[in-house]
């Protein structure tokens, strides 16, 4: 005869009901550790199969919406949304130049963002036998550092990774991450905008742009991949691609940098354009022993807290007939209406 349990049940089916719950436990206890990998349209489909995953879900949500830069930057970077039900928007983050890593994954929402994240090199490649200052206290406000430039209004020059200082040196001024509050607002028009979290005196570093380096003959690539996905007919343009181009001294050589932020950047993708120059003037900086400049961008005025900021993405030809590109909603008097770019 059949054994039966207390239930009226085979021991069989306790077993397997048993070994259910254990692995149902167990797939909870490990749930912190793998939602915040989670793509948001997975973190809600798996949010809707039981109360213990919604709640889960909802810490990791919260968790995203608090801080844009995953704990990388001084400060916690929120997103405020009062536009539409897009709590955030998904990136990987890197508070520095960066190669390009397809496929690689990054937590955001749990543990693994919490304090004691190791600041990465700001300095992507470098110079062997690069010589640099050797001002080991610090170089303090230019005190004889012979990479010292204050002949600019903004700094161009700073110490690096041929130099004797440290990371508290004072002319390392844009390789310590974010120094100011910041906040990323949706507007109806623009998208996602970044504004400031407090005033913000003229002259004050912001943030560097980071993402990809690029080749040209990809960035060309991923324009054309941009153009054909649905989103390019929509209102706000899906490329955060920066172009930099400069005219070195030395000849007719025209130096060019592509730095990517689309997929892997940080807060300074979500900086608009503006047509007037906006309140944040971009500048080249170079490092003693880097063999890449860094694009750093600084308050050319006194900002207000909640003012949003902004900078020229470029000049606009209009020439007839009138450019095709994507629309510009600045909102300034000298507005032209069209977003710089390649083809503009």
């Amino acid at each position: 005869m059949e054994k039966r349990c207390r239930r009226g049940r085979s021991v069989e089916e306790e077993e397997e009901e048993d070994n259910s719950e254990a692995q149902e436990v167990s797939f909870f206890h490990c749930a912190p550790l793998i939602f915040p990998y989670l793509q948001p349209s997975d973190l809600a489909a798996v949010s809707s199969t039981c109360r213990s995953s919604r709640r889960i879900s909802g810490a990791v949500t919260s968790t995203r919406i608090s801080d844009a830069s995953r704990t990388f930057e001084n400060s916690a970077i929120p997103f405020i949304n009062a536009v539409d039900s897009q709590p955030y928007a998904h990136f990987l983050y890197t508070p520095v130049q960066s190669l390009p890593s397809a496929g690689v994954a990054q937590s955001w929402g749990g543990p693994a963002d919490g304090p004691g994240r190791a600041p990465p090199d700001p300095f992507l490649f470098r110079v062997d036998g690069a010589r640099g200052c050797d001002c080991r206290r610090g170089c303090g406000g230019g005190s004889g550092c012979p990479c010292w430039d204050s002949a600019s209004e903004f700094p161009s020059r700073e110490c690096g990774p041929s130099c004797g200082c440290f990371s508290d040196c004072g002319n390392r001024l844009t390789q310590n991450g974010v120094s100011v509050r910041l906040k990323i607002v949706k507007d109806k028009r623009k998208g996602w905008s970044l504004r400031a979290g407090e005033m913000i005196p003229k002259g004050k570093f912001i943030c560097e742009y980071a993402g990809e380096l690029v080749t040209t003959e990809e960035a060309r690539a991923r324009f054309r991949q941009c153009d054909d996905t649905p989103s390019r007919t929509s209102r706000h343009f899906c490329s955060a691609l920066l172009v930099v181009k400069e005219h070195l001294p030395c000849g007719n050589v025209c130096m060019r940098m592509n730095i990517d932020a689309t997929k892997t950047g940080n807060i300074a993708r979500f900086i608009n354009h503006s047509c007037d120059g906006g309140n944040l003037c971009a500048a080249i900086v170079r490092s003693s022993g880097a063999l890449l400049p860094r694009v750093c961008f600084f308050a050319s005025m006194d900002i207000r807290e909640d003012e949003e900021l902004s900078f020229s993405y470029g000049d606009v030809t209009l020439d007839p007939p009138p450019p095709k590109g994507s629309p510009c909603f600045c909102g300034s008097p000298s507005c032209l209406g069209v977003l710089p770019s390649e083809h503009t």
